[in-house]
């Protein structure tokens, strides 16, 4: 799937955004039908961290219907991005944000007219620990040690999250206990572990677990995470590419997103 011109240290970074799955170690997740006729094509896509688990599952919705497969892997939108100007073999990004979707277009790896906007991110504020998080409160009382938030120059809920504890005014008093991962998933895995007392993630990541304590930071502190899905030059020929692409606005798809805790009303 990696072009031969690629560098020992891009290949890296791109076998680095690919989820593991499966007791062979692949480093690709390929969503199938398990049974039945052979998929009619395949393609690959590019997936912000916070969307990983609704990505799967609308991609193995995507294969059942049409048979064609889709290849995801995963990174945060700045990274992916990076990937994608280096010549990545991607042919549908979906980003966390809405900036680089348009970017793509307008340098011309990406489709014009393409781009739309699939889902709108929530932030919350998160911790594996029972009764530690309020509200904001808890950000303007400080009294923990680290905070995790997504790097905020590549990961849009990481700028999300500095946006928002501005808004407070307790960036300053926060930033020396700020933990950073270089996305969202990480920013997660850090609080999940205990490795920060709590931390900002996406809501979609806590979809399904009711551990710990946790505020959904309000709408207005923050710029709204409009996240755009965009058809990449690559891919234009390749229909098993538009297909997912048509995919990701129908009844199906958007059922799963809303079910995952994102916004859909901008999403046609």
């Amino acid at each position: 799937m990696v072009r031969a011109n690629f560098t020992i240290q891009e290949r890296f970074m791109l076998m680095e955004t690919r989820v593991r799955w499966g007791v062979a170690g692949a480093v690709m997740v390929v969503c199938a039908a398990l049974a039945g006729p052979a998929a009619a094509g395949e393609t690959n896509v590019a997936v912000a961290a916070n969307f990983t688990e609704a990505a799967k599952e609308i991609a193995t919705l995507f294969s059942a219907e049409t048979e064609h497969q889709a290849v995801l892997s995963f990174g945060s939108t700045g990274q992916l991005y990076t990937q994608i100007t280096q010549d990545a073999p991607f042919e549908v990004f979906l980003a966390a944000d809405d900036d680089r979707p348009a970017k793509a277009i307008a340098e011309g790896y990406g489709v014009e007219g393409s781009s739309f906007t699939y889902a709108i991110g929530k932030l919350v504020l998160w911790s594996s620990e029972a009764d530690l998080v309020k509200d904001q409160e808890t950000l303007k009382a400080g009294d923990f040690q680290k905070i995790a938030v997504a790097n905020p120059e590549t990961a849009p809920y990481g700028t999300a999250a500095v946006e928002a504890m501005k808004a407070l005014g307790v960036y300053d008093a926060l930033k020396n206990k700020i933990v950073q991962g270089n996305n969202i998933a990480q920013t997660y895995q850090f609080v999940e572990t205990a490795n920060a007392e709590l931390g900002f993630v996406a809501k979609a990541q806590l979809a399904g677990n009711e551990s710990g304590s946790r505020w959904e930071v309000p709408g207005d502190l923050y710029n709204p995470i409009k996240q755009d899905a965009v058809l990449l030059k690559k891919g234009e020929a390749n229909d098993a590419a538009r297909a997912f692409v048509a995919f990701l606005r129908s009844p199906a798809a958007l059922a799963v997103i809303e079910k995952y805790g994102y916004g859909v009303e901008s999403a046609n």
